[in-house]
């Protein structure tokens, strides 16, 4: 019998084909379990600095060991607790004998658990901020390369009036940059749970320094502090209160409703041939029809973005069940939960980096669909120009009524094309302006201000953003998958 591999399990695809290592590493158990074991030395040190029987050496011992783990030992010794924090107690101090008297000291299973969530929350954000910025890079870039190209606009999926290629990126463009306030701003709320004790009263701290208050709420902060926050949460129960999580994954869920939009825009204009996403020399877009070119990156955002969107659903019946001080059935779900967001987000983001990396703008195709649509839309200027000319305005408009109803008639019952304009020139009634019509059918002129408005956005709005992330925008994204 064949010796068993990893391709007989279960894997998570959001870890073995979306997301990036760095992701998949901050929810890995090396990064959580080696951060319990600097929380141990930053409770240990900070209680030696605060008077505590506690020696360097013991410190020492600890720091030596942070990342040489015995996940086996571990696993062995939480089969026969069923209590995962003492059994990485215990296999920390089986190779720390120094120090096993003193790790853990005063504190409670929350203080690792829920400090180390908190600080893989704080780097999850900030690895996808800088990723949401690399889009609103790329975005930036292909807005003002096709901010003068005029396109029809759509509103309720039919032909409205004209925009820019660049304009519609902007409409994009901005959601991002909501998203990325959002993100910024989650990441700067978050605090640190700290040294609470088991029901947040810190009972077992203030009995460790005989009754010193003032010690207790040192210790809290200094610990805070060697984890990299400023601030602990003034008041919790056994845990930090789950509506942290709430905030957190609701920010990614708007992220991911964010992505599914422009990449819903992306697909629909693909289908009109107009923006394709990149599609490789050597990509197969059907196993049956060898010519289609599906856009599968977008497709990929828009069902990962579908996942990312429930998963805020956990959060909310987490802290809406939390009984009194804490209960446990939070434990299971946001192991799956909270990691699953932040690697779906990151795969998300990846992907719609390598999509903009690429786009491509299809002018001639644009402009053939506006000159569909455009002789309809160009009629009230007609209407002006013949006016202006010493026509009637109601006599006009009634002539043009008459041939836009044959010339939709053409276009809907034979399928051939507008040809409402070679109406309008063949008819001695438009003689005044038809030297005029094709400057009045110039698709710039329907644009309005949309070009300019791009300028102005990025100036005022997008470039602000861009320049906190100086040094971070680099690399592009080459998909494995």
């Amino acid at each position: 019998m064949a010796a068993p591999s990893m391709y007989d399990q279960y894997r998570n695809p959001l870890a073995s084909r979306y997301a990036s290592k760095e992701m998949s590493f901050n929810f890995s158990d090396t990064k959580k379990f080696s951060t319990w074991r600097k929380l141990w030395i930053y409770l240990a040190e900070s209680e030696m600095e605060l008077g505590l029987p506690i020696t360097q050496s013991q410190i020492t011992e600890m720091e030596q060991h942070v990342n040489n783990i015995d996940f086996e030992r571990a696993a062995h010794e939480e089969k026969e607790t069923r209590h995962d924090v003492m059994a990485h107690v215990k296999t920390f101090a089986a190779i720390c004998p120094k120090a096993a008297p003193i790790i853990h000291l005063g504190a409670t299973s929350c203080f690792v658990g829920d400090n180390t969530d908190l600080i893989a929350l704080r780097d999850g954000l900030k690895i996808l901020l800088s990723k949401v910025a690399r889009c609103i890079d790329r975005l930036t870039n292909f807005a003002l390369k096709n901010k003068d190209i005029p396109t029809l606009g759509f509103t309720h999926l039919q032909p409205a009036q004209l925009t820019t290629v660049g304009k519609r990126a902007c409409l994009w463009l901005q959601e991002l940059l909501m998203d990325e306030r959002a993100l910024r701003r989650a990441k700067e709320d978050l605090q640190f749970r700290g040294v609470k004790g088991t029901t947040g009263t810190q009972a077992s701290f203030l009995q460790l320094f005989e009754g010193d208050g003032d010690k207790v709420k040192q210790l809290d902060i200094m610990v805070a502090k060697k984890a990299g926050f400023e601030k602990t949460y003034a008041v919790c129960g056994q845990t930090y209160s789950r509506k942290v999580d709430i905030e957190c994954l609701n920010v990614l869920a708007s992220m991911g409703a964010t992505v599914h939009k422009i990449c819903t825009d992306i697909r629909l204009l693909a289908n009109m041939k107009e923006i394709e996403e990149p599609f490789e020399k050597s990509q197969i877009g059907s196993s049956a029809m060898p010519y289609k070119r599906n856009p599968m990156r977008s497709e990929r955002c828009c069902a990962l973005a579908r996942h990312l969107m429930v998963l805020p659903a956990n959060a909310l019946h987490t802290s809406a069940t939390q009984w009194m001080e804490r209960t446990l059935d939070d434990s299971a779900n946001r192991r799956i939960s909270l990691g699953e967001s932040f690697l779906t987000a990151d795969g998300i983001l990846m992907t719609l980096q390598n999509i903009l990396e690429g786009l491509v703008v299809y002018p001639k195709v644009i402009e053939r669909h506006i000159m569909q649509e455009l002789p309809f839309m160009a009629m009230e200027n007609i209407i002006m120009a013949m006016v202006k000319a010493g026509g009637n305005r109601q006599e006009c408009h009634e002539e043009i009524r008459v041939l836009s109803q044959a010339a939709g008639n053409r276009v809907k019952q034979d399928g051939l094309d507008n040809d409402l304009v070679d109406r309008i020139r063949n008819h001695s009634y438009f003689a005044p302006i038809h030297s005029q019509i094709t400057s009045l059918l110039d698709p710039s002129s329907f644009i309005g201000r949309a070009p300019e408005q791009v300028s102005e956005f990025i100036e005022a709005e997008v470039k602000p953003i861009l320049d906190m992330y100086t040094g971070q925008l680099e690399g592009e994204v080459s998909l494995v998958i």
